[in-house]
């Protein structure tokens, strides 16, 4: 057992938003076991009265890889599908080692800003890989600590059918509904404390076939798992699904039978009215990227207005090659600023940017033990310093003191399914510097093997 006595602050995010000062936090096993003053108990205590404490944030799109090509210099000023046909060449390199060390410092970071539970949107899969992408993953996550939700992503419809992608990085569709099916029985848990579940995703409109779409719903509904896609992300798209299709890409996920509460699209800037109102009436959610949004040009996602009529959303820090970054407290930040840039000064408060990133998050990835404290749900819980320089000044309101201040989105500590994973600052088992050290040769061969 663990305690973690006398927390400055505590913000619940629970149904009825308690926020508790100087009180103790008893964690059994995984869980949280009881929240009050002065508990007694055998158990291992922590100083608290310096810090706030708030629910693991959930991270709710992300694709590792791309931290190997962050920052090109050619692929700065590009819009979506410029920038995706300058990359493509590249990834096609990416194999079972790069995975691997993308995977571990996605995940560093992600912990390191306040992560508890991430998804990781891997839809690469090129020619000449033959390693298990996901165990990979799996185990890496494992080894780290974190709660994850991985995707068996796919690219199926390339150049010569009319897509994005080169031919070398799709698959076919019949080899892709076998591996997902392979991954879902082999890696998926669908318990309350679950640390893997699996989620089915298909890339994009623009780069996998309509069957597939079709056989992937058929398969997620058959093991009740989620489904997720990119969709109305950009103009192009809705050009391309018009042209293509005769339809918007919502109608065209609406005709496919993709609409429900198992299923959540990464970003939704497009959607019009009436479409608003279709993921209102069916429980679709959204995962709302805004860094990646702002930096490739591609337009503000109408938050405000879908929180309103209580659609679902949650936060994703999206490619870390479209962001550049991993950084969930500063996504938390960006959302707050890009609603207010959008729809004034109370676009968004920093409450409800905080809920995006917390019980937002865990409703987009159906975990319902998470994204709160509360007695009985697990112990993801993260720590940060209010007495460090960069607060100070901050302090009549803890809670928006991480949104609003800081140029140092990191937690001090953070717990995961009740053990400590971030100490200090610091992910435990992990040699930053040297970790760093072989991603950037590992980018440095992938961008040489292009040339």
């Amino acid at each position: 057992m663990k305690v973690l006595k006398n927390c400055r602050y505590v913000a619940t995010f629970d149904d009825e938003g308690r926020e508790l000062e100087n009180v103790d936090i008893l964690i059994k096993e995984n869980k949280i076991s009881k929240i009050g003053e002065n508990i007694q108990a055998d158990a291992e205590e922590f100083d608290c009265s310096r810090f706030i404490v708030i629910p693991g944030l959930v991270n709710t799109h992300h694709h590792f890889f791309q931290i190997l090509t962050r920052n090109l210099k050619d692929a700065q000023n590009s819009k979506l599908f410029d920038w995706l046909v300058y990359h493509y060449p590249i990834w096609k390199h990416i194999d079972e080692e790069a995975v691997y060390y993308a995977t571990k410092l996605a995940i560093v970071e992600l912990l390191k800003t306040g992560v508890t539970t991430t998804s990781d949107h891997h839809y690469l899969h090129p020619k000449g890989v033959t390693g298990d992408i996901m165990e990979i993953q799996v185990e890496v996550a494992s080894e780290l600590g974190v709660r994850f939700a991985p995707t068996r992503g796919s690219m199926t419809m390339g150049e010569k059918d009319g897509g994005l992608p080169p031919e070398d990085l799709v698959e076919p569709d019949d080899v892709v509904i076998k591996d997902m099916q392979r991954v879902v029985e082999k890696f998926h848990d669908p318990s309350d404390f679950s640390m893997t579940r699996v989620i089915l995703a298909p890339c994009s409109p623009f780069n996998v076939t309509l069957d597939l779409m079709m056989e992937t719903e058929k398969l997620a509904r058959s093991y009740g798992v989620f489904m997720h896609t990119h969709l109305a992300e950009t103009k192009d798209e809705e050009h391309y699904c018009l042209e293509k299709y005769g339809k918007r890409p919502l109608a065209l996920m609406e005709e496919l039978n993709w609409l429900g509460p198992d299923v959540y699209f990464a970003h939704g800037i497009w959607f019009n009215d009436d479409e608003l109102r279709l993921l209102k009436e069916t429980g679709t959610g959204v995962s709302h990227c805004p860094s990646s949004n702002m930096r490739l040009g591609s337009g503000i996602a109408r938050i405000r207005e879908m929180m309103d009529m209580g659609i679902r959303i949650g936060l994703g820090v999206d490619g870390s090659a479209s962001n550049d970054t991993s950084d969930m407290l500063g996504e938390v930040r960006n959302a707050l600023l890009l609603q207010r840039v959008k729809y004034g000064s109370a676009g968004l408060t920093a409450r409800e940017a905080l809920h995006l990133a917390t019980r937002g998050g865990a409703s987009i990835l159906g975990f319902s033990k998470i994204g709160q404290i509360k007695e009985g749900h697990a112990a993801d819980l993260v720590l940060v310093d209010l007495y460090k320089m960069q607060r100070a000044g901050s302090l009549e309101d803890p809670v928006a003191s991480l949104v609003f201040t800081g140029y140092n989105h990191e937690v001090d500590y953070s717990f995961i399914n009740g053990e400590m994973v971030v100490n200090n600052g610091r992910v435990k088992k992990v040699d930053e510097e040297e970790l760093a050290q072989k991603v950037n040769v590992i980018a440095r061969n992938l961008i040489e093997k292009n040339h």
